[in-house]
C-alpha cells in the first residue's frame, strides 16, 4: 500500500492565504471606526455652535414675552432695596405687579428676597411695606425672605405656594431674565407665565444671561447655583 504524504505545502499557502485577509480585514475595520470616529466629532463640533446660536435666540425672544392671562399668584423678584426702600429696579417691578393685581391677574402677590450684610430689612419686607402703602390688603401678600438667589427665591416660593394649593404662576422681572424663570419655575414645580417690567437692559447683560442659561440647562439650575453660585 502507498502511502499518501500531507500535502503540506498547500497547507501552508492558505494559512499564507488567510493571514493577509485577517490583516487586510482588521485595516478595513479599523478605518471605518475612525471614520465613524470623525464622524461623531465632526456632528458634535457642529452641535455645539448650533445648541448656542438656538439658546440665544430663545432668551433673546423671550424678553418680549407678556402673558397676563390669570393665575393663581404673582411673584416679584427681589432687587436690591436701601433701609426699606425699595431700588429703582425693584420698584419698578413691584408697579408692576400691583398693575397686574389691579387688572385682576391674580388675587395675591409674592414678595421675594433676602437682605444683604449690614441691611436691617429683606427685600421682600421692603416689597410688602411699598405694596401695603399703595393699597394692597397685607392679606393678599405673601413674605418669602428665603433665599440670596433667584433659583432659591423661587424655590422658597414655589414650597409656600405649594402648601397653599397654589401652582400657577405669574413672574415679574426684568426682560432679559424671562427665559430662565420659565427654566427654574419648571424644576420647582410651578406653571410660570412671565409678565416683565419695561426697565432698560444692556446687551452685556443679555449675553451674561445667555451664557448662564446655556450651561443651567444642561446641568440643570439648581446644581449650577450649588456648584458655581449665580444671581
Amino acid at each position: 500500500m502507498v502511502g499518501v504524504e500531507p500535502d503540506v505545502g498547500r497547507s501552508e499557502g492558505a494559512d499564507h492565504g488567510r493571514a493577509p485577509d485577517r490583516a487586510r480585514s482588521g485595516r478595513i475595520a479599523h478605518r471605518r471606526r475612525s471614520g465613524w470616529r470623525r464622524w461623531l466629532i465632526r456632528l458634535a463640533l457642529l452641535a455645539v455652535p448650533v445648541y448656542l446660536l438656538v439658546t440665544l435666540a430663545q432668551v433673546w425672544a423671550a424678553t418680549r414675552w407678556d402673558d397676563r392671562t390669570r393665575s393663581d399668584a404673582i411673584v416679584v423678584m427681589g432687587a436690591a432695596q436701601y433701609d426699606g426702600r425699595p431700588s429703582p429696579v425693584l420698584r419698578a417691578r413691584l408697579d408692576h405687579a400691583l398693575e397686574l393685581y389691579r387688572d385682576g391677574v391674580a388675587p395675591r402677590v409674592v414678595v421675594t428676597g433676602s437682605k444683604r450684610p449690614g441691611d436691617r430689612v429683606t427685600e421682600a419686607y421692603a416689597g410688602l411695606a411699598y405694596l401695603m402703602k399703595r393699597g394692597v390688603p397685607e392679606q393678599s401678600i405673601v413674605v418669602v425672605d428665603d433665599g440670596s438667589s433667584t433659583v432659591e427665591s423661587l424655590g422658597a416660593s414655589g414650597r409656600v405656594l405649594h402648601r397653599m394649593g397654589v401652582d400657577e404662576v405669574t413672574i415679574v422681572s426684568d426682560a432679559y431674565h424671562s427665559f430662565r424663570l420659565v427654566g427654574i419655575a419648571e424644576e420647582e414645580g410651578l406653571v410660570a407665565r412671565i409678565s416683565p417690567t419695561d426697565t432698560p437692559y444692556g446687551t452685556g447683560q443679555l449675553l451674561k444671561e445667555w451664557a448662564v442659561v446655556s450651561a443651567s440647562r444642561l446641568l440643570g439650575y439648581q446644581r449650577m447655583v450649588r456648584w458655581f453660585g449665580g444671581s
